[in-house]
């Protein structure tokens, strides 16, 4: 082995020296990089919190909601409230129509009634039972009552919900007694026969018509009977028709009134109640031009 001499010796000290340094150099390296990737962590765990919001982005977040939450109610709203309008629709006709629950199950009859009874109305009425009340024929009810019954006058006909018909009677009123093929019949003012008496009632005047006891004859001869007062037509035993045109009373005192047409005969009556009063000795009444009553002490 060869002597190694004094600049060999500075050699082997420089190379020494450069690998401390390089050492040194790999180190500082080292801590660097573990200083880094200690710090990484920290910076992600930062990243992970929720940034602070302001009070005014969240008052608009809030009330942007409240607008969405408002557009989406009426939306459904409208949808609602049509479903429920389309379902009562539906229940209401199924309900009137051809649920029970608004069938016809009977009448119900009203009105003073003397010459005829709820019994009969309801017989001739014939509601349709047990069909739905809202198509109930009440024409048909009212005419079958009319035909039927003739002492009755008018007939109101009516729904009476949930399940009768109504039947509203008035009666006919008798204001005198006509005699007409051996019976005895009422007749009402306008002229109608409508009733069988075994005995002439003493409140009612007879009609008489020379005429024959047509419609003419009977519906004037009504005319001057509903037009005399209660009192009066007590007094009066028949009324006599000639003509149309030539009408008289024939009082139970045996007095006579010369009444004329039917005319006037509201004031007719005023004015024979006032002339009976101021001269009750006289025979003959004359009332025919009312305007100019004339009275007579003979009945002729």
């Amino acid at each position: 082995m060869a002597d190694k001499g004094p600049g060999a010796d500075a050699e082997i000290a420089e190379a020494l020296e450069a690998t401390g340094d390089r050492e040194i150099d790999l180190a500082s390296e080292e801590a660097a990089a573990g200083a880094e990737s200690s710090t990484e962590p920290e910076q992600e765990e930062s990243h992970d919190e929720p940034a602070a919001v302001d009070p005014a982005t969240l008052k608009s977040r809030k009330a942007f909601a409240r607008r969405q939450w408002r557009r989406r109610w009426l939306a459904w709203r409208y949808l609602i409230v049509g479903t429920l309008v389309i379902a009562l629709l539906l229940g209401g006709i199924w309900a009137v129509y051809f649920s029970t629950w608004l069938q016809v199950k009977g009448t119900s009859v009203h009105g003073s009634m003397k010459m005829t009874s709820a019994k009969q109305v309801v017989e001739f009425a014939a509601v349709p039972v047990g069909e739905p009340l809202a198509t109930a024929d009440l024409e048909a009810v009212q005419v079958r009552v009319l035909n039927g019954l003739p002492m009755v006058r008018s007939v109101n006909v009516s729904r009476e919900w949930p399940d009768k018909i109504r039947v509203d009677v008035t009666e006919r009123t008798p204001v005198a007694v006509v005699s007409i093929g051996g019976r005895l019949r009422a007749l009402d003012e306008t002229g109608t026969v409508f009733w069988d008496y075994e005995k002439a009632p003493s409140g009612l005047p007879m009609v008489n018509t020379v005429t024959g006891t047509n419609s003419d004859a009977l519906r004037e001869a009504a005319a001057v009977a509903s037009a005399l007062p209660a009192d009066l037509a007590k007094r009066v035993d028949h009324v006599e028709v000639t003509t149309v045109d030539s009408i008289s009373l024939e009082l139970r005192n045996d007095k006579r009134v010369v009444w004329g047409s039917s005319a006037q005969s509201d004031t007719k009556a005023e004015v024979l109640v006032a002339l009976m009063k101021a001269e009750p000795d006289v025979a003959r009444y004359d009332v025919s031009v009312p305007g100019q009553p004339v009275t007579s002490k003979s009945v002729d």
